[in-house]
């Protein structure tokens, strides 16, 4: 709590804050760490399983294994969400699971899934963004201003 909220406190409520946050439980931050590494590290090395099984059974390079290995990851996370499995990892590893690909994913299934009731248009097609669009709307400016900058360094660089 900001000082200036604990100056408007009477005693009473201040003193009731300091207890209740004397009983609070502590967190086990070290055990959440090790689970969240577990975790993300468990989903990279699926991505890299799924990444060396397109390397080695399509003949693919690793540039152009690159998409259908972050498509096949994408399905992965939905269909997880949708079976209420992704949720399950999520509570136990916490940020772990919060991968980019898989975790934004995630995020964009659940929406649409807890707004389905609404109607596909309505419901999903107009919430299933709401917590990912500032993700996508940064994305499109960042890539944007990179591509302007290499454009303009290779301009000068090339005269």
């Amino acid at each position: 709590m900001s000082d200036q909220k604990k100056k408007k406190l009477t005693p009473v409520q201040q003193e009731y804050q300091a207890f209740a946050r004397r009983s609070e439980p502590g967190r086990p931050v070290l055990l959440n760490s090790v689970r969240a590494f577990l975790a993300g590290g468990v989903i990279c090395l699926l991505g890299q399983f799924v990444q060396d099984f397109f390397l080695w059974n399509f003949d693919f390079t690793e540039k152009t294994a690159g998409n259908p290995t972050v498509a096949v990851m994408i399905l992965l996370s939905v269909i997880l969400t949708v079976s209420g499995v992704y949720d399950h990892i999520a509570q136990w590893a916490g940020a772990g699971t919060a991968v980019p690909v898989t975790g934004f994913a995630n995020s964009i299934a659940s929406a649409a899934l807890e707004h389905r009731t609404e109607g596909f248009v309505l419901g999903v097609g107009g919430n299933m963004f709401k917590l990912a669009g500032s993700v996508i709307a940064f994305g499109v400016f960042a890539a944007f201003a990179v591509a302007l900058a290499r454009t303009l360094l290779a301009r000068l660089g090339g005269s």
